[in-house]
């Protein structure tokens, strides 16, 4: 793909969910080190849901955190409940503190994109920035390759 368009590889992700990572770590390691060669950015799906080890993320070459959109669903300063802002600043205190960046997932207000820029966010998707667009769409907008 980075031929093909030939994008420069520091505007590409590679993500995959933990579950994928945890089958066969060594494997998924050496795989994910000669993908981050290219120098294309390892990213790590939906991450805090589902079964995940804190201890695998020191030592794979993951650069990126993304935060599942359960926890950014939970962003909501109206109730008097649970604070649902305290687990993104810990997922967000932790990527940053393994210097990983952070990517929020599923931001679909301005009341959750502010918080997330106030406390360090690098980036976000989610409706708020535009709907999900089918590859066919993506793959039409995407400049042609020069023979």
């Amino acid at each position: 793909m980075l031929k093909k368009y030939k994008i420069d590889s520091r505007w590409m992700d590679f993500g995959k969910t933990h579950p994928l990572l945890m089958k066969n770590t060594l494997d998924a390691a050496a795989k994910l080190e000669k993908i981050r060669a290219t120098g294309v950015s390892i990213a790590l799906d939906d991450f805090g849901t589902g079964y995940s080890s804190l201890a695998y993320l020191q030592w794979l070459p993951i650069d990126t955190l993304k935060i599942d959109r359960s926890f950014i669903r939970d962003i909501d300063f109206k109730t008097d409940g649970p604070d649902g802002t305290a687990v993104v600043r810990a997922i967000m205190s932790l990527g940053h503190g393994l210097k990983m960046k952070v990517v929020a997932e599923g931001v679909e207000t301005d009341q959750q994109r502010q918080f997330l820029w106030s406390i360090g966010c690098n980036a976000m998707q989610g409706y708020l920035f535009g709907e999900a667009v089918p590859a066919a769409q993506l793959e039409a907008r995407l400049p042609k390759a020069v023979a």
